[in-house]
């Protein structure tokens, strides 16, 4: 499901218009988006929370030449789903 679809089926569903649903979309993955930015944790009971874990520096290879390469510490925003959304996909 694409944004533009989940916007379509939130104005379909309640009543809102579509207008009005693409704000409600935006402005949650907007706050979802600036709280990880922060560092913050962001717990959506069901569904599942996201967080931001960091990779620590490593040394790599460039698979080209075959020389290492220091890969420097990266975060990364990391999606772990709730219960009830892996019993609905495990079925």
């Amino acid at each position: 499901m694409t944004k533009s679809e989940l916007i379509d089926a939130l104005s379909q569903r309640k009543d809102l218009s579509r207008k009005e649903a693409e704000i409600v979309v935006s402005t949650v993955l907007k706050e979802i988006s600036d709280a990880l930015g922060r560092q913050d944790r962001v717990e959506l009971r069901g569904f599942g929370s996201f967080s931001v874990k960091v990779r620590p520096s490593r040394e790599g290879r460039n698979p080209k030449t075959g020389d290492k390469v220091q890969v420097s510490e990266k975060r990364v925003p990391f999606f772990k789903a709730g219960k009830e959304l892996r019993q609905r996909v495990d079925g």
